[in-house]
């Protein structure tokens, strides 16, 4: 799998899929989860409600139409909120492995990702970055290209390092 950096907004950047950060209740944000929610239309909000009327656990995936996106999915995925003590890596590395795993079941060969529970969720950003691009590396997928969505420069500065050093 190819792993690229961006520092594009993740809802302009085209994939068949699109990893949302999303909250266990998938009810919509801030954040990523906010703006894949703004840009993408009701229709997701809509689709959440209908399929997943009770949310979905931290550490797990599930999917719908992405709207108005540049995709024609989003895997949403429920990170571990360090901040609030949900610590265990294996909770972070698990969102990712059930995001190729989402994405494999659909047919997905391209995604776009933010860096899940770096944000708001508090997550320090090295191990973050250590642990994404390990997962995805250590996965087997049929996704053939992972494109990390990196606004804010402290999160590119992280994973360029975690992908160099895996190099």
């Amino acid at each position: 799998m190819d792993i690229g950096l961006s520092t594009a907004d993740i809802t302009t950047v085209p994939a068949d899929a699109i990893v949302n950060a999303a909250h266990h209740a998938l009810r919509g944000g801030g954040g990523v989860d906010g703006a894949i929610h703004r840009a993408g239309g009701p229709a997701i909000l809509a689709e959440l409600i209908e399929r997943y009327p009770n949310g979905t656990p931290t550490g797990t995936a599930v999917w719908t139409t992405a709207g108005e996106l540049p995709a024609t999915y989003v895997i949403h995925v429920v990170g571990p909120n360090f901040t609030a003590g949900q610590r265990d890596p294996e909770l972070l590395e698990s969102c990712y492995r059930n995001a190729l795993r989402v994405a494999d079941e659909l047919g997905a060969t391209t995604l776009a990702l933010p860096a899940v529970s770096a944000g708001i969720y508090g997550w320090p950003a090295q191990s973050a970055a250590e642990i994404a691009v390990r997962t995805l590396r250590g996965t087997p997928t049929n996704v053939a290209e992972a494109t990390f969505c990196l606004v804010e420069p402290r999160l590119y500065k992280a994973f360029r390092n975690a992908t160099a050093a895996g190099e």
